[in-house]
């Protein structure tokens, strides 16, 4: 098969990953040939550890008639030009999450990405893991009957004691919802199909923020965003569910993800892995049984997703992490916000197909 050459815009944290699976585990199935960032040492040290070509500007990678693919793993408020950047330059983007920070930037990069025949994909991959992948599996098959309800929580207190840049996630494009709601909301949208109307309520716990963690310690960040939201979706398919997310919580025992069927339920991990644990409770079953997952990437494999879309592009088939995907996403977020500012539910405008299953 015709290996598509990647090359990546923005060397940062999570890029390490990316770095190692691409060169690693997916090297057979794609090319990783060049890197670039504002930060040159970081691309210097990144093209001598990974053996690829440093390009000294991202301008120039994405002008280097060498690349097919743009891996866009910058800070969201540059994600939309680099990647119309990269459209215009008649090269497929795939971007980091969220795809856009708006509705209007991700709608634009979308009509230009068909106009110049070029694919757009967009994180998280996990769904494609073997942990949620079983969860599709179970579901499609009927072992908790028709879905009816489901229900996801993400509550932790922030970045500011771990990340050693962690001012962009209370800014605008950052809080909780568009930081991980992503990686909830595109596995519900796997499980359970597209989502049609949100409420929901967003509220600031703290207002500032200080930094403990090095290099920043000490440092102070206005915070400019919601940072604890409760949203209310309801699926095409009939199900309602419920979605929390927060930096203000400093402790939860509660579940990732649970789907309640109509006869029984499932326990879905932690989206933001690509592994288990999956368990079922069926309806007549007085103890949780543990499921076996399926042998595909229990591990973490991120860079699965821009894998796919490279391989989709030379077989001629839909990708599935698509920009229609991370759009939807992206509006289904907006809208939660929009609802908690005007009081009314949000009729979602978008919507997508859902995923196909691995084989």
């Amino acid at each position: 098969m015709n290996k598509q050459r990647i090359g990546i815009v923005g060397i940062g944290k999570i890029s390490g990953i990316y770095l190692d699976n691409l060169t690693g585990m997916f090297s057979k199935r794609v090319t990783l040939i060049s890197v670039t960032d504002v930060i040159a040492e970081r691309a210097e040290k990144a093209a001598v550890d990974y053996h690829v070509r440093h390009i000294k500007t991202p301008e120039d990678l994405i002008n280097d008639p060498e690349v097919d693919i743009i891996l866009n793993i910058t800070q969201p408020q540059n994600h939309h030009a680099v990647a119309m950047a990269a459209v215009k330059a008649g090269k497929h983007v795939y971007n980091e999450k969220p795809l856009c920070v708006t509705r209007e930037e991700a709608a634009e990069l979308l009509k230009a990405a068909a106009e110049k025949k070029v694919r757009v994909g967009g994180a998280p991959d996990t769904f494609l893991g073997a942990g949620i992948q079983t969860c599709r599996k179970l579901i499609d098959d009927g072992w908790i009957g028709r879905p009816v309800a489901a229900s996801a929580f993400m509550m932790n207190h922030g970045h500011e004691h771990w990340h050693p840049d962690p001012a962009f996630y209370y800014k605008t494009g950052g809080g909780p919802m568009f930081d991980m709601g992503p990686y909830y909301l595109t596995a519900l949208v796997n499980l359970l199909g597209p989502i049609t109307r949100v409420s929901g309520s967003a509220k600031q716990g703290f207002t500032r923020r200080t930094i403990t963690s090095e290099p920043l310690n000490g440092t102070v960040i206005d915070v400019d965003v919601p940072t604890h939201i409760a949203g209310v979706l309801d699926f095409a398919g009939g199900a309602v569910g419920t979605i929390i997310t927060s930096f203000d919580v400093w402790a939860s025992s509660m579940p990732f993800i649970e789907i309640y069927g109509s006869e029984g339920t499932l326990q879905v991990p932690d989206p933001n892995t690509f592994g288990g644990p999956v368990r079922v409770r069926r309806f007549r079953e007085e103890a949780w049984s543990e499921i076996p997952l399926l042998k595909n990437f229990p591990d973490n494999s991120r860079g699965f997703g821009i894998t796919d879309m490279a391989e989709a592009i030379v077989e001629s088939r839909p990708h599935r992490a698509s920009g229609e995907l991370a759009y939807h996403v992206l509006d289904v977020m907006h809208g939660i916000h929009d609802a908690s500012a005007s009081g009314a539910y949000y009729q979602v405008k978008s919507t997508c197909a859902r995923p196909e299953p691995l084989g």
